[in-house]
């Protein structure tokens, strides 16, 4: 019997201090409450949440509804930290425990608040649109990313102070080794002023069409810190370092405010003057009447003969089209062709193509036959 009661008492005093000095039965209590919180999470963030935004479409900006819809995320979390709170008041911890808890209760809450700050910022960045005259959006959304950055990094260093942990040494230290770094990563600072001097200087934004010269040639698809994805017409992204494209001509081609169409058309040799002329004045006042074309003084026009080819008489013909879309370049350049064909043939005139005229002044006289010796038969055995 005095076994049994030795055995009992130890169970109890397992059962009172068994979990870190804890009351085992307050601990599963508190697990219990932890977990209803848990449970509790998805009707309160039904409920809550679903009352934000009915509040929110009731009002004429969609800004708000786009923020409550960005929200979503840190609200659903707020009862797991409720729970923690709950828990960890029921357990009436001491001590040691007691901090390690209200650290972790005080990290989880500005967990949440930067979380939501962090999250926010994305709709409310409209208000940062308006500084889009002044400012090209592609520097607006790297000032985007800097603010979560600096959330982030704020966050951090709440969570640390939290814990005890200085945060000034630690940034005093970053500072040496910052600077340790920039040493070995002298690329990568230096494509990042690359990509501010490229989005400051406005050379191209997002969907324009440019031409890095031996580089790559296509569309703009986003500007990083580090390189520039550019995607070829065969859907191939290209990622080129922004000290590349700061360095090197770039040609923007959706900058153009005209297009230009510059050929050289060659006619026959046996055209006469005035079918040149005659020729020459009919594309001119093609080019000059259609309404597809930019007309002096905007842009410069020209049709004229303009050299004595090998095999053509050449009519260089330089115009600009007012439209800049290649599919409709394109339509203009084909109608002219149609247009040029029938000029010349009206003229009764045709197109040159690479050739050579061989004059033969004098043929062969009655010359001698030349004498070839028959081959000497060889000699029997």
């Amino acid at each position: 019997m005095q076994n049994l009661k030795e055995f009992w008492l130890l169970t109890i005093d397992v059962w009172k201090n068994g979990v870190l000095g804890l009351d085992i039965g307050k601990a599963v209590a508190a697990l219990a409450i932890f977990g209803a919180f848990l449970l509790f999470r998805r009707l309160f963030s039904h409920f809550v949440v679903a009352r934000l935004k009915s509040l929110a479409g009731k009002t004429r900006t969609e800004l708000d509804d786009k923020v409550i819809e960005s929200l979503e995320g840190p609200i659903r979390f707020v009862p797991i930290v409720l729970g923690v709170f709950f828990a960890g008041e029921y357990l009436e911890l001491t001590g040691g425990a007691l901090t390690l808890v209200e650290n972790l209760m005080r990290s989880l809450i500005a967990f949440t608040i930067f979380w939501g700050f962090y999250q926010a910022v994305i709709p409310l960045s409209v208000l940062l649109k308006r500084l889009e005259k002044a400012f090209t959006p592609e520097l607006i959304d790297w000032l985007i990313k800097a603010i979560r950055l600096g959330f982030v990094f704020l966050g951090a260093m709440a969570i640390l102070e939290v814990w005890g942990v200085q945060v000034g040494p630690i940034i005093a230290g970053l500072g040496l080794f910052g600077v340790a770094v920039a040493l070995g990563a002298q690329d990568l600072f230096k494509n990042l002023i690359s990509g501010i001097l490229v989005i400051a200087e406005k050379r191209f934004k997002k969907g324009d069409w440019i031409l890095v010269d031996g580089v790559v040639e296509g569309t703009v698809e986003s500007i990083g810190f580090r390189s520039t994805v550019v995607r070829r017409f065969d859907k191939a992204p290209v990622y080129v370092p922004n000290a590349k494209l700061s360095d090197t001509a770039v040609i923007n081609f959706s900058a153009m405010t005209h297009r230009r169409i510059y050929w050289k058309i060659g006619i026959e040799y046996r055209a006469s003057i005035e079918q040149l002329r005659q020729i020459r004045d009919g594309i001119e006042a093609y080019v000059i009447g259609e309404d597809a074309f930019a007309k002096p003084p905007e842009v410069v026009t020209f049709v004229r003969i303009d050299s004595l080819n090998d095999s053509s008489i050449d009519i260089m013909l330089y115009c600009f089209t007012k439209t800049t879309d290649w599919g409709e370049w394109l339509e203009i350049k084909e109608r002219l062709a149609y247009v040029i064909m029938e000029v010349v043939d009206k003229a009764g005139s045709a197109f040159a193509f690479p050739s050579q005229s061989i004059y033969v002044e004098t043929l062969p006289g009655e010359a001698p036959e030349i004498f070839v010796p028959p081959e000497k038969e060889k000699a029997k055995p």
